[in-house]
């Protein structure tokens, strides 16, 4: 199965991890990545710690947890460009927020694109890709 399809039919959450020029690493809940193509995918970042690791580090790592058991993905990936504000936001966003619709359309968004590195089970260290 491809990565694409996977993430397509997969319920559960995800943790992007990032970390500072220091190495001081970061980790927020993201949503599932947007596949561009099977080698590079892209995540919706607000102007918060998230984007300004990835200024000084491309380097990040998504995990992904499946709902109700211990299976899922980590994705290494390494930060290729980023769009401010970009169009393709709104078009590839998978949830809408009608509350917060006037904050999120007052604050700049990014959309970040990254290449695969490589894929590995949550758990073990048995290479998916």
């Amino acid at each position: 199965m491809k990565l694409s399809e996977y993430f397509d039919n997969a319920d559960g959450f995800g943790v992007l991890s990032t970390a500072d020029k220091n190495g001081k690493v970061d980790a927020a809940i993201y949503g599932r990545p947007h596949f561009m193509n099977e080698e590079t995918i892209a995540f919706i970042a607000a102007d918060k710690l998230t984007h300004a690791n990835l200024q000084v580090n491309p380097h990040a790592v998504y995990i992904f947890k499946e709902a109700g058991h211990y299976k899922g993905r980590r994705l290494y990936i390494t930060k290729l460009r980023e769009e401010k504000d970009s169009p393709l936001i709104e078009e590839i966003s998978r949830k809408k927020y009608p509350v917060a619709e006037g904050e999120y359309k007052t604050k700049s968004r990014f959309l970040i694109y990254f290449k695969l590195d490589k894929v590995l089970p949550l758990i073990g260290d048995g290479q998916i890709k």
